[in-house]
């Protein structure tokens, strides 16, 4: 079982993924050590999970490949189905295409 914190309470040496993204770190494989715990009210609590800061490892380059790999998944996003041209944003999913087909007047 792992250790509960309350929230800003959590000891020296414990982060959460994004603190570690931040040093440019990643977890790397080891476990969740401790659990972070935010109260609401008439809410169940917000849960953050905590990693060893010095068990981390530095976070992997990006490499010529997997940035073309990133920009064509980008690409596929921004292109509109309907009219096949790239809208210049992420076409939104409740839309299914970009706002000018779907503003258009049906023919």
């Amino acid at each position: 079982m792992a250790d509960v914190y309350r929230w800003c309470l959590a000891p020296d040496g414990l982060a959460t993924r994004r603190q570690l993204r931040a040093m440019g770190l990643r977890p790397g494989g080891q476990d969740v050590v401790a659990e972070l715990h935010r109260p609401r009210r008439r809410k169940t609590p917000l849960v953050a999970y905590l990693y060893r800061v010095d068990r981390a490892k530095p976070v992997r380059p990006m490499t010529p490949a997997r940035a073309a790999a990133l920009a064509a998944a980008m690409l596929a996003r921004r292109t509109c189905p309907n009219c096949h041209v790239d809208a210049g944003y992420c076409i939104p999913r409740s839309l299914g295409m970009c706002v000018t087909c779907h503003d258009a007047p049906a023919a």
